[in-house]
């Protein structure tokens, strides 16, 4: 039976340390590396002098691991350097944070030809690889060239920006491109599915109308949205569990009031600062609330070696400072600020008793943060979620208070909305977005992957190209699959939810 190669930059082999603290992706992967004969293959997270470096094999829990050594070299230019300083913060459209250089390229794509070089040793002809996200994306092409035709799949778990941005990137051309190479690219919204379709239109010269073809010279790719879910049943256990703790019982005991909460790591795409702006603004125009609220916001420290996290961190210190020495009084602190992380549990916890989340990331591929406090709630009387427009989650729960996180003032508003909104109100919006969970159960989502990699899905869709002009054509449907029009004319054109869009791109074999 075939194996899954998932490769990722880091790999989440099990440790005690790793069971407290688990990630999104580990989370993610849970049902699949229980379900398939799975190999997890990455960074080890070591970094040592050149020529030290080593490549190990472990087994843990039915799940082979292989993790690889990275040199300082190879740390600086991949992941400090290229991954970190121009594709995170372009593809979260911030171009004018993003430095670039040839050096910190070279290091890039010299990474992922060395992580090609470590699978092309175990890799058999039928096993998947599963790439994930933006340090991987030319992983495919590298594999190819090793004369590799096995199906291989990409998961992007971050925006994808308009062809307009991604255009602005130096040397764009020489990666987003490469992923072509893979079978499947997969996407958090029908949106960022959409940008990728139309940069491979503008760019590459794809039409728009491809008729499905897979033969001995010939590959299809295909796009579509597989937004990230959770385990929701599962959550809302957790969180009713942990409510009952002390230290859950602590911390509510200690805020006089309500709870607002926030969780994000230290990162500049999440608007912390624009945040604790928008939670000013409401102290002022609300004195009724002062010493009645209080807003706490769990954010771990990330990436501490690159200036501009630094300098976010002092901004965010002085703001909530100057908020606490404005407003507060002996009795009651306006603004909890902690840089620590706790358990899923531990927030779960905190989720369940809070009156209100604030999650309003200038931009973010999903964010599952959202969808943990939903999942929390008690549905006889739950908190409200107050969401930015620019979460990927926002486009599956739109029965939270959605807002631009851009308008501090309009937030500010909406935490008074939130905090006086009637119960019936409140609990009929929990139940739309807990219905929307469980549409969208992460149990269900490696294995919905899978299949469209393999082509064992029967995904109904919807174009992913809009019109763009009068010479472009729209693609035209079948299945899920661009399709020929002597195929088209004999079948009908379902349609199916957005989250299961594909695109079918033909194209001639990769050399």
């Amino acid at each position: 039976m075939a194996r899954v190669f998932i490769i990722s930059n880091r790999v989440a082999v099990p440790s005690p340390e790793r069971a407290i603290h688990a990630g999104g992706l580990e989370v993610a992967l849970k049902a699949t590396l229980k379900r398939h004969d799975c190999v997890w293959m990455g960074w080890s997270g070591d970094v040592k002098p050149k020529g030290r470096t080593a490549t190990r094999t472990m087994q843990a829990r039915g799940v082979t691991y292989i993790v690889t050594d990275l040199s300082e070299e190879d740390f600086e230019e991949y992941y400090n350097g290229f991954a970190n300083r121009v594709l995170w913060p372009i593809l979260h459209y911030r171009l004018d944070l993003a430095e670039f250089t040839r050096r910190d390229l070279s290091g890039y794509l010299r990474v992922n030809d060395h992580f090609a070089a470590e699978l092309d040793k175990v890799l058999e002809p039928e096993d998947l690889v599963w790439v994930h996200d933006y340090h991987l994306l030319p992983l495919a092409k590298a594999l190819r060239e090793r004369g590799r035709h096995n199906r291989i799949g990409f998961f992007l778990h971050i925006p994808l920006p308009p062809p307009e941005i991604l255009t602005a990137m130096p040397n764009h051309e020489r990666l987003i491109p490469a992923l072509m190479h893979y079978d499947l690219v997969g996407f958090q919204t029908d949106g960022d599915s959409q940008n990728f379709a139309r940069y491979l239109s503008t760019e590459c010269g794809m039409p728009a109308h491809i008729p499905r073809g897979i033969g001995v010279d010939e590959r299809t790719m295909r796009v579509g949205a597989f937004p990230v879910g959770i385990e929701t049943k599962e959550f809302n256990r957790r969180a009713r569990r942990a409510a009952r703790s002390s230290f859950v019982r602590k911390v509510r005991d200690s805020v006089p009031g309500a709870q607002l909460l926030g969780v994000d790591r230290l990162d500049y795409t999440k608007g912390i600062t624009l945040r604790l702006d928008a939670f000013e603004r409401f102290l002022v125009a609300n004195l009724k609330w002062r010493g009645q609220v209080t807003y706490l916001q769990i954010t771990p420290k990330s990436r501490s070696g690159i200036p501009e996290y630094a300098d976010m961190e002092r901004e965010i210190d002085s703001a909530a400072g100057r908020i606490n020495g404005t407003y507060g009084d002996v009795s009651w602190t306006p603004v909890r600020y902690v840089n620590r992380a706790y358990t899923r549990t531990a927030l779960a916890g905190l989720y369940h008793s809070a009156r209100a989340a604030l999650i309003t990331p200038l931009r973010d591929g999903m964010n599952l943060v959202a969808k943990e406090f939903v999942a929390s709630q008690d549905a006889a009387d739950p908190g409200v979620l107050i969401l930015s427009r620019f979460a990927g989650s926002a486009a599956e729960l739109g029965a939270a208070l959605i807002v631009n996180p851009y308008d501090p003032e309009a937030v500010g508003l909406a935490i008074v909305r939130a905090l006086d909104m009637p119960l019936a109100e409140r609990i009929e919006r929990h139940k739309k977005l807990y219905e929307s969970l469980m549409e969208n159960d992460i149990k269900y989502w490696g294995d919905r992957f899978l299949n469209a990699l393999t082509g064992n899905d029967i995904h109904r869709t919807k174009p992913l190209l809009p019109p763009q002009s009068p010479d472009v054509a729209r693609p035209t449907w079948d299945r899920g699959l661009a399709t020929s029009s002597s195929a088209r004319h004999s079948a009908a054109t379902p349609r199916m939810s957005a989250t299961r869009a594909a695109l079918s791109m033909r194209h001639p074999p990769i050399r």
